[in-house]
């Protein structure tokens, strides 16, 4: 069934992060396979009218900054309000709401009028996120606030979308009722496979034989990005010559260059800022002999499948959505949040380049398992189920009408 798919986010390129890189990621595959997909997002410039990205599809509106957060903005209600008489000519089969912001109110707003189901994904675990952003906010305040508001916005759409078993049973835990979806957003596959670490480590002056271990996504105070300078400090007093990279940008970097020159770690930590999807990223981790994480509150952790992708063997932490995305030995090592049993593995596969040969056949084996392609297929199917279970409500109702 050809499916017309109208999405919109309070986040989208060039914001980088994952809720942008899994629209993008369907937004793909979808059409690929022969559906057509438009997008509501945010302009990121100063533009004062809406505008159409005609290549993309993209309807871009004009926005403002986010108190307290300025990566993200605030779309301008009435502009997307003006837009209801042409979206209507377009006959979508279905809205899916990408977050919990202004986009969740317009979105359920033009669901209701286009007269389609509205589903939403829960793509964030705010309550282990908020009050890093309103530190003045007592902490119970800020998750009691995250969890209310949750439960309010599931209980409002048709389906919910989650990209981790976990994030399901921390919604069900809330009192959410609408169903729910386990749905990740996975890789495209044929993407990977081409990084080149000599180009990486040349233009950056690493020395061939130094080993380093990297970190991709934003830098932000949720990634317990603290954690792993401690790990970092443990590693440096084996390994000397160990380098850290940490590849993104976020309101956490001016805290962590602080931190490393205090900890006298300036030589062992190189930030590189965020890189170009499609070329310097994959060089990143390519460049990298062991990938390293260790956030709580991933929903679901596409860095991982990224870095296995190219063959990069994983330490993590297994916690929230990594838990969903990490089997032990199948690419990676699962460690414990505690700095010498974390570094410990580390320092064990960067001294054993034989097991992390092992680590990364089984590696690129085991995200074949979690292709794009697969998880958007099945994305598509709920669509169709819905927007006929829409349908046939509709045609009942009217049959009704005309009945009485």
């Amino acid at each position: 069934m050809f499916l017309r798919i109208l999405m919109i986010s309070d986040v989208y390129f060039p914001r980088v992060n994952g809720v942008s890189t899994s629209i993008n990621t369907f937004i793909t595959e979808f059409r690929k396979a022969g559906h057509e997909v438009t997008l509501i997002a945010p302009a990121y410039d100063e533009q004062t009218t809406t505008s159409v990205e005609l290549d993309d599809n993209i309807i871009r509106i004009p926005s403002r900054k986010v108190m307290f957060d300025p990566e993200d903005r605030m779309m301008n209600r009435d502009h997307v309000r003006k837009l209801l008489a042409g979206l209507a000519h377009q006959q979508f089969d279905i809205i899916h709401v990408q977050t919990p912001f202004v986009a969740h109110y317009l979105g359920t707003w033009l669901a209701a009028r286009l007269g389609i189901p509205c589903i939403e994904t829960y793509h964030t675990f705010f309550e282990e996120y908020l009050f890093h952003y309103l530190p003045l906010a007592p902490r119970f305040l800020m998750r009691a606030l995250a969890r209310y508001f949750t439960v309010r916005q599931c209980n409002d759409v048709d389906r919910v979308i989650v990209p981790s078993t976990a994030m399901r049973d921390v919604l069900l835990g809330y009192g959410v009722r609408t169903p729910q979806s386990v749905l990740p957003t996975g890789i495209p596959l044929q993407n990977f496979g081409n990084g080149d670490r000599q180009r990486f480590r040349h233009k950056y002056a690493i020395d061939a034989s130094r080993p380093v271990i990297s970190t991709v996504g934003r830098v932000a105070f949720e990634k317990n990005l603290d954690f792993l300078l401690d790990v970092l400090a443990c590693i440096q007093a084996r390994l000397p010559d160990i380098l850290l990279i940490i590849a993104g940008e976020g309101p956490m970097v001016p805290h962590l260059k602080k931190r490393v020159k205090k900890m006298h770690l300036e030589a062992n930590v190189l930030f590189v800022g965020y890189m170009d999807r499609a070329t310097e990223l994959h060089d990143c981790y390519c460049s990298t002999d062991v990938f390293v994480f260790a956030s709580r509150t991933e929903t679901q952790g596409l860095v991982l499948l990224e870095a296995m992708a190219e063959g990069v063997p994983v330490v993590s932490t297994a916690v929230m959505g990594t838990k969903d995305v990490l089997r032990e030995g199948q690419g990676c090592l699962i460690a414990e949040e505690h700095c010498g049993e974390f570094a410990s593995k580390v320092v064990e596969l960067l001294n054993d380049p034989d097991r992390r040969a092992a680590l990364s056949v089984s590696a690129r084996h085991y995200v074949k398992l979690w292709t794009a392609d697969l998880f958007a297929e099945k994305l598509a199917a709920l669509y169709q189920e819905l927007a006929t279970d829409s349908t046939a409500v509709a045609e009942t109702e009217e049959l009704q009408t005309k009945i009485v």
